[in-house]
């Protein structure tokens, strides 16, 4: 079983953005909705994360006194 932390994270590198000197209004437009769809899903996951997390530090957090 491989566990989340043992596989390969991809380098901050891996992206490369692309030259928009010839692109056009409709094409900036869609780009930007893309970028804004990725941006959502990257903020979901954290959140997940994030949720998670607290979850498990509450159930592991010594009972209060």
């Amino acid at each position: 079983m491989i566990l989340e932390d043992d596989r390969p994270r991809p380098s901050r590198a891996a992206f490369t953005p692309p030259l928009l000197d010839s692109w056009g209004i409709e094409d900036l437009q869609s780009y930007i909705a893309t970028l804004q769809a990725e941006i959502a899903r990257a903020e979901a996951a954290i959140a997940q994360r994030q949720a998670h997390k607290g979850a498990a530090d509450a159930f592991f957090r010594p009972p209060k006194a």
